[in-house]
């Protein structure tokens, strides 16, 4: 109409921060998704063993692995896959500092009385009854050190030392407040998430070897002059002790206990394993933490060695696949921030297969897709939905390494 005013269509705030018209469908990386549903596939079967095992062996109530629970929590978690599957890359880079900052806030929390929850003499917890789990905070503080490390990096490259101050500090704060809890096993995946994506963002790998020199001898230092907890100590000394076989079978009614049953079910694997929910860690329910820190000790012994491999390569595909998808990203944050996801899966599989193969002193950390614990379980399922998602949108970008590549 002649002379009527033109007005722009209205964006909902919803459609800012969900975009489902800017995914490229025929460009989501699906190799990536089936590769996960099929980790996710072999914990369910390997859970539904446990689960039927103890009723079998006249355990049930007794055992904290529950089949149907982890079935419920999976169900519970699948719309954070969906959230981080639909985020758009733009508004993702403009609120990094969002997730960051409520993964700190919820860091905090869990020293207040009344609602962090106590256990094994660590506040981790947050009791989340209405979803079925409690919350651990320092999963999510993982992803939120992941894009706030992105939207700082991504305008740097890491070349001098004054660029190094802030993202070091932005990853040091959830590390402190996470070795207060205290939470050696996460502490353990934020180093090498940080470093990592260092590394991505351009530091030379002198300069991280010469950080990660300084952290070792940081950590020797502490475990020298007794700043470490008297259970970290403990855990240390046990490891250190731990790889002959007499000190082992010495101490496998102590401190070594965890260990001494988690390398017995493995060897008792062999080359093809005792089969689906069968073997002593199953029958005898010695082996502690076996639907979650020790998954992959039970997958080695009903697997065998030739199953535990698998699982291993199947695992370490799904990091190198991330990996690739990061390198097809143009626009550097996003870049940045699905290669941090690559990263953060890789340092939970070196960590939770060296602590149950006896390479790395014992901590608790999940497997990711295949542990039980709901706060593990939403965030790698956001944390795929991520690097699935901004891989894969379609949105303009001003980045000059858009333009250089």
């Amino acid at each position: 109409m002649k002379g009527a005013a033109w007005h722009p269509k209205r964006t909902s705030t919803l459609e800012r921060i969900l975009s489902v018209r800017h995914l490229r469908w025929l460009e989501v990386d699906w190799h990536v998704l089936l590769v996960a549903l099929a980790l996710l596939g072999i914990g369910l079967a390997l859970i539904s063993a446990m689960d039927d095992a103890d009723l079998l062996w006249g355990r049930e109530g007794q055992s904290s692995v529950q089949f149907g629970r982890h079935l419920k929590t999976l169900f519970v978690a699948l719309p954070a896959f969906a959230l981080g599957l639909f985020l758009r890359p733009r508004w993702v880079r403009k609120n990094a500092w969002l997730v960051y900052g409520a993964s700190v806030a919820l860091l905090l929390f869990v020293f207040v009385p009344g609602i962090g929850a106590e256990r094994n003499h660590a506040t981790r917890w947050i009791p989340l009854p209405l979803l079925g789990f409690d919350l651990q905070p320092s999963e999510l503080a993982k992803l939120g050190v992941i894009l706030m490390l992105a939207g700082v990096l991504h305008q740097r490259r890491m070349k001098y030392l004054s660029e190094w101050v802030r993202p070091g500090l932005l990853a040091l704060v959830p590390m402190g407040l996470v070795a207060l809890q205290p939470d050696l096993g996460t502490a353990m995946t934020l180093a090498p998430i940080t470093l990592g994506m260092f590394y991505l963002a351009g530091a030379r790998g002198r300069q991280i070897v010469g950080v990660l020199g300084a952290v070792v001898l940081a950590g020797v230092l502490a475990f020298q002059v007794g700043l470490l907890h008297e259970y970290q100590l403990q855990r240390v000394e046990t490891w250190l002790s731990s790889w002959g076989a007499d000190s082992l079978i010495h101490g496998r009614n102590g401190p070594a206990f965890h260990t001494f049953h988690a390398r017995v079910a493995i060897g008792n694997g062999g080359w093809l394993g005792t089969g689906l929910g069968q073997g002593v860690a199953n029958e005898a329910a010695h082996l502690p933490e076996r639907d979650c820190d020790s998954i992959f000790a039970v997958a080695a012994e009903e697997g065998g060695f030739l199953g535990g491999m698998l699982l291993i390569g199947l695992y370490a595909l799904l990091v190198v696949l991330i990996f690739h998808s990061a390198s097809q990203v143009r626009e550097r944050f996003s870049r940045l921030v699905v290669g941090g996801i690559g990263i953060y899966f890789a340092s939970h599989l070196f960590v939770n297969v060296g602590v149950n193969l006896g390479l790395v002193p014992m901590t608790g950390l999940t497997l990711p897709l295949l542990s039980t614990g709901g706060s593990s379980l939403a965030t790698s399922l956001l944390a795929l939905g991520l690097a699935l998602g901004l891989s894969s949108h379609h949105e303009p970008s001003l980045d000059k390494d858009a333009y250089g590549e």
